[in-house]
């Protein structure tokens, strides 16, 4: 059984992939790994050595921290198996229609005030 922090930070994956528009592939080609990997960390089967997670931090341009928000001062057992945002990114991972897609980050960006960086 995976350990609640593996699936924490594989939801935080997930999250900040699916928010910068990458695809598993995208992610598992600039680490050099199968995209399978990229899904086992997701669901939190495999667990992200640190120096993985330092690339990954690499990538998404994020400090090491973020993939650990949410998980109220280090108590395994108040891990929320669905904090909101990962509701959004997950429906939002959904839409087949990038057009659709686009037009849906885009509102979110002029409601938010906060940029979304795009993949390229």
């Amino acid at each position: 059984m995976a350990h609640p922090v593996d699936v924490h930070v594989g939801r935080k994956l997930k999250e900040i992939r699916t928010l910068r528009r990458y695809s598993q592939t995208d992610v598992a080609n600039k680490l050099k790994l199968s995209f399978q990997q990229i899904q086992k960390y997701e669901i939190g089967s495999n667990r992200i050595a640190a120096s993985r997670l330092f690339e990954l931090t690499q990538i998404f341009e994020v400090s090491p921290a973020y993939f650990f928000e949410g998980l109220n001062g280090g108590s395994y057992d108040d891990v929320s198996p669905c904090i909101p945002q990962s509701a959004i990114v997950t429906a939002l991972d959904a839409i087949k229609d990038e057009t659709v897609k686009s037009r849906i980050v885009t509102f979110i960006e002029d409601a938010s005030g906060v940029r979304v960086a795009q993949q390229g």
